[in-house]
C-alpha cells in the first residue's frame, strides 16, 4: 500500500482518439502568455519564478493537460501494478516502472474498457513485456481481447511479432455485472455504450471506490440506463469520466459517436452522491485553453447546480495524481 495508506491514482495518458503533441506556434503562445503576465516582476532566480508559475498563472498557461492516448494507475496496497488501458500513455509508464523499481520481477494486471486503438496502442512499446521475469494479465470482457493485442504485432503493423514477448503474458476474460478479487481490490464491470461495446470499470479496496468511465455514450432518455449508471457511480470517491464532447455535440452532430460530456458527468455524479468528478479522454482538437474553460465551466456549473453535497471537479493531465 502506499507509505501513508490511501488509493493513489495516476494518469500517464488522457487523451481520447489519438494521441497529440503541443505544437510550436502552442509552446509559443503559452511563453508569451506567460511573460506578458510577469510583466514588471523581479523572477531572477528559479524559486520566485516556480513560485509565480504555480500561485499566479493559470494551469492551461504554465502546464500542459498532455497528449498520451489513455493509460491511468491504481496503487491501492499491492505490490503489483494496476492498469486501466494500454494507450500510448503505458510507454510512459513502463519507462517509469524500469526507471524506479527496476526491470524485471514485476506483475501488472491490466483493465481493458475496449480495444480501439488509442487504447492499445501503448503494448507494443511497453517495455516490461519484453522481460523474461516480469507477468502481465489482462482482463476484459471482450471476446476478442487476445486477437486484438496479438494483431497489431503482426506484420506489417509492428515489426516484432507477439511470440517475441519474454514476459508472461496472460488474457483473462470477465463477465459484466460480476464482483472479481484481484490485486487487493474488488473489480465490477459495466457494459457501456460505445461502437464495438465498451466497459467501464468499478474498483474498491475497503471503503474507497474509484470509477473508470471512459469511452461511452449516455442516452439520457433511457431511464433505466442512466439508473443503472448513477448505482455504478454510488457514493465512488472518484469518477474517471469521458467528457470529450460539449452536450451540444454530444446530442447532435456527433450523437451515436460513443462518447459523452462534462455536463451529463455532473449530474450522473451529483445523483450518485460520488465525492469527485475527473474529466478525461480529451478531445483531440482541443488545446489546454480549451479543457481549462471546459473545466471552469463546469466548476461553474456545479456550483450552481449544487445541492446538499460538493463535487470536487478536476480535469485530468498526464502526470496527474490524486490522493483518495
Amino acid at each position: 500500500m502506499p507509505p501513508d495508506g490511501r488509493v493513489r491514482v495516476r494518469f500517464w495518458g488522457t487523451r481520447g482518439s489519438i494521441p497529440v503533441a503541443m505544437t510550436s506556434a502552442e509552446v509559443r503562445r503559452k511563453l508569451i502568455a506567460a511573460l506578458m503576465h510577469a510583466a514588471g516582476r523581479t523572477l531572477d532566480t528559479p524559486e520566485k519564478a516556480t513560485a509565480f508559475l504555480e500561485r499566479e498563472v493559470d494551469f492551461a498557461i504554465s502546464h500542459t493537460f498532455g497528449g498520451n492516448s489513455s493509460c491511468v494507475q491504481i496503487a491501492a496496497g499491492s505490490n503489483d501494478f494496476v492498469l486501466c488501458d494500454m494507450g500510448s500513455g503505458a510507454r510512459v509508464f513502463g519507462n517509469d516502472v524500469l526507471a524506479t523499481r527496476g526491470p524485471a520481477g514485476h506483475t501488472f494486471h491490466v483493465f481493458m474498457s475496449h480495444l480501439h486503438w488509442d487504447h492499445i496502442m501503448g503494448f507494443p512499446f511497453f517495455v516490461p513485456a519484453y522481460s523474461v521475469a516480469n507477468h502481465v494479465r489482462i482482463y476484459g470482457c471482450h471476446a476478442g481481447l487476445e486477437a486484438a493485442f496479438r494483431g497489431q504485432h503482426a506484420a506489417p503493423f509492428f515489426p516484432v511479432d507477439f511470440s517475441g514477448l519474454s514476459a508472461r503474458i496472460e488474457f483473462v476474460r470477465l463477465q459484466p455485472g460480476r464482483d472479481y478479487e484481484i490485486a487487493g481490490l474488488r473489480v465490477r464491470a459495466k457494459l457501456q455504450r460505445h461502437g464495438g461495446d465498451s466497459y467501464g470499470y468499478r474498483f474498491q479496496k475497503d471503503e474507497r471506490i474509484v470509477v473508470y468511465s471512459t469511452d461511452a455514450e449516455h442516452k439520457q432518455d433511457d431511464l433505466a440506463e442512466v439508473q443503472g449508471f448513477v448505482e455504478f457511480f454510488r457514493n465512488a470517491d472518484l469518477v474517471i469520466f469521458d467528457s470529450q464532447y460539449s452536450l451540444a455535440e454530444a446530442t447532435s452532430i456527433k450523437e451515436d459517436w460513443g462518447h459523452s460530456s462534462n455536463i451529463v458527468g455532473l449530474e450522473l455524479c451529483q445523483r450518485a452522491h460520488a465525492k469527485r468528478l475527473c474529466l478525461y479522454h480529451h478531445e483531440p482538437l482541443s488545446d489546454d485553453e480549451r479543457i481549462g474553460a471546459l473545466l471552469a465551466e463546469t466548476r461553474r456549473l456545479e456550483e450552481i447546480t449544487r445541492g446538499d453535497r460538493r463535487v470536487e471537479i478536476l480535469a485530468a493531465y498526464d502526470g496527474m495524481e490524486i490522493a483518495l
